[in-house]
């Protein structure tokens, strides 16, 4: 399909209202009670990796449940990433609908 980007993620409550606003058509879904925790350790590990090329507050932010060991390590500031979480989720939602992503599809004109 054209313009097609597949991306099979868990990702943000507002992400598909997003790719809405932009012009463009998400396929999503509703992860079932037993797959979302399998989701989840999966964006944890994403978002570690991206962490851990870039360890700045922003990325600490997506990982907030693991942030304790991390900002230890990382001796950054937790107030800032306090911030930038709330930031975040009120912007692009939390996790709470469980959205699955599958891909988005480009709207002909």
């Amino acid at each position: 399909m054209k313009g097609e980007k597949v991306y099979n993620k868990l990702v943000r409550d507002k992400i598909p209202e997003i790719i809405l606003e932009n012009g463009k058509h998400p396929i999503t879904y509703v992860a079932r009670e037993q797959e979302v925790k399998e989701l989840l350790y999966k964006k944890l590990i994403e978002e570690l990796e991206e962490f851990m090329e870039t360890p700045i507050e922003e990325e600490l932010a997506d990982i907030l449940e693991v942030v304790d060991g991390m900002a230890k390590v990382f001796n950054l500031d937790m107030e800032k990433v306090q911030n930038i979480k709330f930031d975040k989720k009120e912007e692009r939602g939390g996790f709470e609908k469980r959205i699955f992503l599958e891909k988005v599809i480009e709207k002909e004109n």
